[in-house]
């Protein structure tokens, strides 16, 4: 259990990427949305400068820079960012990551799929 954690959320964050098994999805590609949160003890009581937190435009950065590396499953996409994270947030102590495929090719399918991650450092 995490006392006095301070917590970072990127939501909703949309793009377009050519994550997916199958040929097809590397060719058309497809959107996604990714959610993610990463939890900190603060080393301040007060927090009044950023380098005593986690940058949230940097953590975009990452992950749009991932979102551009293909991967064949959503699921190695999330488990390779959250280490990612971690390496360049050494003060990561617990993040979630979720990711859905908004357009996933399945015959007759209506709604999105997805995997959500979760890890403690």
């Amino acid at each position: 259990m995490m006392g006095n954690a301070i917590t970072i959320s990127l939501s909703n964050l949309r793009f377009f990427a050519y994550h997916g098994l199958y040929e097809e999805e590397r060719k058309t590609g497809n959107e996604f949305e990714v959610n993610l949160s990463v939890s900190y003890i603060p080393s301040e009581n007060v927090i009044r400068e950023l380098d005593h937190s986690i940058n949230y435009v940097k953590l975009h950065e990452l992950v749009k820079a991932e979102m551009r590396q293909h991967r064949d499953l959503l699921e190695t996409f999330v488990m390779e960012l959250a280490e990612k994270i971690h390496a360049d947030f050494p003060a990561v102590k617990k993040l979630e990551i979720s990711i859905d495929k908004l357009h996933p090719p399945i015959p007759e399918f209506t709604g999105k799929v997805g995997v959500k991650y979760s890890k403690e450092f």
